[in-house]
């Protein structure tokens, strides 16, 4: 059987990101809506279940699959580690400045000192999250940042 040619498939390519795209588009409104209430449930969950904790960026304007947050006393990394190690994915810092360990200089910009921008956290929701995930997330993170807080010699002296 003869390989197609690069131009067909080319056309192929070109065929099946029309219809991701198209897929993409007409699901759109319903996928967001689904997401940022995932995303409020997020949001409300961790303000409710953890002390000096604050939520960064405007509280309503902002991506319906993104919620930042900054935790005093720790650090983001440290939280990271551990949702690495419960099957949870998530950032600290900027997505521009991945992999840097300075605090990101966005939320320098918003006034936050670094000692707290280095305890960033920032979790992304996409299509296939569920309510569970969510709920997942709100069950774990308050005992890994009282955790890591006990350890700090920040808190300490608080």
């Amino acid at each position: 059987t003869p390989k197609p040619s690069s131009a067909a498939s080319d056309v192929y390519k070109r065929q099946g990101l029309a219809t991701a795209l198209k897929l993409a588009y007409d699901h759109a409104a319903e996928n967001n809506s689904r997401i940022t209430a995932l995303r409020e449930q997020l949001i409300q969950g961790v303000l409710e279940r953890i002390p000096d904790v604050q939520l960064t960026g405007h509280p309503n304007q902002r991506l319906p699959n993104s919620a930042s947050f900054v935790f005093k006393y720790i650090e983001g990394e440290s939280i990271l580690l551990h949702l690495d190690a419960l099957g949870i994915c998530a950032s600290s810092g900027s997505a521009c400045s991945s992999g840097s360990l300075e605090p990101s200089h966005v939320l320098l910009a918003m006034g936050i000192p670094p000692d707290i921008a280095h305890g960033s956290l920032r979790l992304t929701l996409g299509r296939e999250n569920t309510e569970e995930d969510v709920n997942y997330v709100l069950e774990v993170l308050p005992g890994i940042v009282e955790k890591l807080r006990m350890m700090s010699p920040l808190y300490q002296t608080q």
